[in-house]
């Protein structure tokens, strides 16, 4: 059964000064990989977007992001929550050939998080996104790419258990594939992250793939904005966190809306009026390319490496004062 963090018998491997070390080598080794691995170019990218773009992620839907008027142009803006969609805009502006792609560091502050020992107000990911044509738009395209991630994540396993024999972990080479659907079935009277702490139980590693669409209780796995990932074509990497007993996102991915796509799905979550921003307009006449794409938790990823108990204790937030006291009687440091 899942671990309440008031419950789990805790002391850091690392202290802070190792721990810092340790953040950079694990961020280092893992971008070099993955910018290999998918032959990704790193670019910089926006901390803020125009308000009226569209070009923010909607998350959820519900989640409001950060705004100001910047004086100098009297022009709207708001911090972004991910890089979603700008990444595509930018597989056109920069030009990046068929099947190659792009990453950055993305940083952002998502306000009406409910914050948690895994969930920040903050958020810091590598965001990615590569150039595809339409027969890539597959299932078997997607499992392809996400093989490849997760190698990179196993590779980066065994560097730090090299680096750190004390950081050991039981990662399986291989990752398993279940759809949504596959849980509800095997699993009907759990809830949906019960679903998914069984199934990393079971298997350590594993893509839930197709979150978006509404399961046979007339609601989805998970919600979804509707203007970037194809809901057919999208899922989860999680990983089993033992510390926890739980499973633990480390990513979410998908191959990206077409205009067939992206009608139906605004449609069915009753957001056709987003069709009139520039992004989705920009989607409909085919003025960007196919892509598939993701976001990469850089927190979330050390934090597991590092067998962390808490998100804190790997990046600078703002946090509950009593709680912060309380987690530091149970040797729970956050920085």
């Amino acid at each position: 059964m899942k671990k309440d963090i008031y419950e789990i018998e805790y002391s850091s491997v690392l202290d802070v000064y190792q721990t810092q070390k340790a953040i950079k080598f694990v961020k280092d080794t893992f971008q070099k990989l993955l910018a290999k691995k998918l032959d990704l170019l790193r670019v910089t990218a926006p901390l803020f977007v125009s308000t009226t773009s569209g070009l923010n992620d909607g998350l959820s839907g519900i989640e409001k992001p950060i705004g100001f008027n910047i004086a100098d142009i009297d022009e709207d803006v708001e911090i972004v929550h991910s890089l979603a969609k700008w990444k595509r805009m930018a597989l056109s502006k920069y030009d990046i050939y068929l099947h190659k792609g792009i990453y950055t560091d993305m940083n952002a502050i998502r306000k009406d998080e409910h914050t948690d020992f895994i969930h920040s107000i903050y958020v810091d990911q590598w965001d990615w996104e590569k150039h595809i044509e339409e027969k890539d738009r597959t299932y078997g395209y997607l499992k392809k790419t996400v093989k490849k991630i997760y190698s990179c994540i196993y590779k980066l396993s065994l560097e730090v258990s090299k680096k750190y024999p004390s950081l050991h972990n039981d990662l399986p080479k291989d990752i398993v594939f279940v759809s949504t659907k596959e849980l509800e079935r095997k699993y009907p009277n759990l809830t949906r992250k019960e679903r998914e702490d069984m199934a990393c139980r079971e298997y350590k590693a594993v893509f839930l793939y197709q979150i978006g669409e509404n399961l046979k209780d007339g609601k989805p796995h998970d919600s979804r904005a509707a203007d970037y990932d194809d809901w057919k074509l999208n899922g989860d990497i999680l990983v089993y966190y033992p510390l926890y007993d739980m499973a633990l996102e480390l990513s979410s991915m998908g191959i990206r809306v077409n205009k067939d796509r992206l009608v139906k799905q605004l449609k069915t979550k009753g957001e056709e009026y987003k069709l009139d921003n520039s992004y989705c307009e920009a989607i409909l006449n085919d003025e960007l390319p196919l892509s598939i794409g993701g976001g990469i938790g850089q927190s979330r990823l050390c934090m597991f490496m590092l067998k962390k108990a808490h998100i804190g204790e790997v990046q600078v937030s703002n946090w509950n004062k009593d709680d912060v006291s309380k987690l530091a009687k149970h040797n729970i440091y956050l920085l």
